[in-house]
């Protein structure tokens, strides 16, 4: 659920919307790791000015903590 929305919510913000893939490693069934692939031109607009646009995508995945249980780790790299 959270991961097609970051998935969605990335593709919209950045210029090439092809280039953007999301991995997932579930480290036990309270953790799991989301990595949001992208061009490297796109970085900073997944990123945002000062992190603010990276910080309210943890804090949507910090939200779904609290229905399913499973604590989110954001990353974000380059292709």
């Amino acid at each position: 659920m959270i991961t097609n929305f970051i998935e969605n919510y990335a593709k919209l913000i950045v210029s090439f919307p092809e280039d953007v893939n999301i991995s997932t490693n579930v480290v036990d069934e309270t953790f799991t790791e989301i990595t949001i692939n992208a061009n490297s031109a796109d970085i900073g607009k997944l990123i945002g000015k000062n992190g603010n646009m990276i910080n309210a995508l943890k804090t949507m995945a910090n939200g779904c903590k609290a229905k399913d249980g499973v604590s989110y780790k954001i990353q974000v790299l380059s292709n």
